[in-house]
C-alpha cells in the first residue's frame, strides 16, 4: 500500500472549505489595478462597438455549430455580448471535445430537455485574455484564462453560497445550451468559436507554463473525476475503482493514483490495459472476465463510473465493500441492472456527481499543476470535428480530443 494521503491535500478540512476555496480565487486579485493603461485601451477598441445612443453591440465571432440533430458542424457566425464591467473576454486557443458535447449536439439527452439550435458546444476552454470589465481583478490583459462547463448562477442561494453553483437553486447556466440571460441568443454559445466573454467569476486562472491544450479537458473531465474523490474522502492506501477508461477515466486513474490509493480500471477494450497501468492502475479488468470480477467482490472502497451510457450495474456493485460507494459521473439516462436486495443487505450505495463549483474547479487545476498531471490528448483542426465525434462515439481516441483553434482561423 502506498503512504495515506490526508484528503485534506490540497485544501483544508471539510469544515474550512468553503473559506478556504475562496482564497484560491482571491488569490489573483489586484492584478488588473496594477496593469497598463493598456487594457482600457483594449476594452475600448475590443469590446464591441457602440451605435448612436451609446449601447454597446455585440461581438462578432466565427465558431462551428450544428443546425440540428442530425447535421455535421460547420463554420458559422455568432455574436458575443459586448464586454461588461465584470466580465472578461477569452481569445480560445483551445477546447477540448467532451462527450458531453456530442449528446447534447445530437439531442441524445432528453432528460436535461431537448437542444436548442444552431448548437455550438465545448467546455473545456482555455485562451488568452484580452479584454476585461473595469470591475474585474482577477486578471489582467495578457493572461491565460479557462472556462469549464458553468458561465452563470445567481450566486446567492444556499448552494451557490457554498461554492457549489453548478447545484444552484434558481438555475445553473452551463456553457452551452443553457438560457442566455446577457446576449441576444436564446442559449449560451461554447467554445467551438474564436472568443468568448464570460463573467470574472466563472473564468479559471491558469497557472504560468501549464501545457495549455492538456489542460483544457481538466477543466471538465478533470473536476467531474477530482470532485467525487473529495467528497467521498478517498485517502491513500483505499482501493479505487475506475469504470471505462475514456476522457474521465483516464483522468479518474491519474487523479486517484497521485492520492496514493490502489487504483483498478474496468473497460470492454483490451487494447487499453497497458494504458491504464501506464497511468497508475495497479490492475486493468476487462468486464467480460467473470473470474477476475469473482475474485475482486467485497473489495472496494469507491468506485467512479464513467461511462457515457447506462449498463448493467450489479456486477460492479457487487465489488463494492460494505458502506462503500458508486459513483456515477457519466450516464445521464436511466440506471440499469441493480438489484435492491443486494444494496440493503451490505448497505452498498449508489449516487451522482456532476463536475464541481468554480472554487473546486480552480482546485483541481492548482493541484495538476503541481504535480504535473494533465490529460493525454490528441490535437485537431476544428475542421476536423465531425471526424472526430464518431471516433469518441467508436472508443477510438486516446484520450481526449482537443481542438487547436488557431485552424479556426487558417
Amino acid at each position: 500500500m502506498g503512504k495515506t494521503r490526508s484528503r485534506s491535500e490540497p485544501n483544508g478540512e471539510r469544515g474550512d472549505a468553503v473559506m478556504n476555496r475562496r482564497k484560491f480565487l482571491a488569490t489573483g486579485a489586484g492584478l488588473a489595478a496594477a496593469a497598463p493603461l493598456l487594457v482600457r485601451e483594449v476594452i475600448a477598441a475590443d469590446a464591441g462597438s457602440s451605435d448612436a445612443t451609446g449601447v454597446r453591440n455585440e461581438i462578432s465571432a466565427r465558431a462551428y455549430g450544428a443546425a440540428k440533430a442530425t447535421a455535421p458542424l460547420t463554420p458559422i457566425n455568432i455574436e458575443r455580448r459586448a464586454v461588461g464591467p465584470n466580465d472578461v473576454r477569452l481569445d480560445v486557443l483551445y477546447c477540448g471535445v467532451c462527450h458531453s458535447d456530442i449528446h447534447q449536439v445530437r439531442d441524445e439527452w432528453h432528460e436535461w430537455g431537448p437542444t436548442v439550435y444552431p448548437c455550438v458546444p465545448g467546455h473545456e476552454i482555455i485562451g488568452r485574455v484580452v479584454a476585461i470589465g473595469d470591475k474585474v481583478t482577477k486578471f489582467k490583459v495578457g493572461d491565460i484564462g479557462g472556462v469549464g462547463c458553468l458561465v452563470d448562477s445567481c450566486r446567492t442561494c444556499d448552494a451557490c453560497r457554498a461554492d457549489r453553483e453548478q447545484n444552484c437553486a434558481q438555475t445553473a447556466i452551463f456553457t452551452y445550451n443553457s438560457p442566455d440571460k446577457h446576449g441576444t441568443a436564446p442559449v449560451t454559445y461554447g467554445g467551438y468559436s474564436d472568443k468568448v466573454v464570460v463573467t470574472e467569476h466563472f473564468v479559471i486562472r491558469i497557472p504560468p507554463g501549464a501545457d495549455l491544450a492538456a489542460t483544457a479537458p481538466l477543466l471538465c473531465a478533470g473536476i467531474t473525476t477530482f470532485s467525487p474523490m473529495q467528497h467521498w474522502k478517498l485517502l491513500g492506501g483505499q482501493r479505487v475503482g475506475v469504470i471505462g477508461l475514456g476522457g474521465l477515466g483516464h483522468m479518474a486513474v491519474k487523479l486517484a493514483a497521485a492520492r496514493n490509493t490502489e487504483v483498478t480500471v474496468f473497460t470492454t477494450s483490451p487494447g487499453k490495459v497497458a494504458d491504464a497501468k501506464r497511468m497508475g492502475a495497479k490492475e486493468a479488468i476487462l468486464w467480460s472476465d467473470s473470474d477476475a470480477m469473482k475474485r475482486l467482490a467485497n473489495r472496494f472502497d469507491l468506485l467512479i463510473s464513467t461511462v457515457p451510457r447506462a449498463y448493467p450495474m450489479q456486477p460492479f456493485l457487487n465489488v463494492l465493500k460494505q458502506d462503500s460507494t458508486l459513483v456515477n459521473v457519466g450516464a445521464m439516462e436511466q440506471l440499469q441492472g441493480v438489484t435492491g436486495i443486494n444494496l440493503v443487505y451490505a448497505r452498498k450505495s449508489i449516487a451522482g456527481s456532476m463536475i464541481g463549483g468554480i472554487a473546486e474547479t480552480q482546485e483541481v487545476i492548482d493541484y495538476c499543476a503541481a504535480r504535473n498531471i494533465k490529460a493525454d490528448i490528441e490535437l485537431i483542426r476544428a475542421d476536423e470535428i465531425n471526424r472526430a465525434y464518431d471516433r469518441v462515439v467508436n472508443k477510438d481516441v486516446r484520450y481526449r480530443f482537443v481542438i487547436d483553434m488557431a485552424s479556426l482561423k487558417a
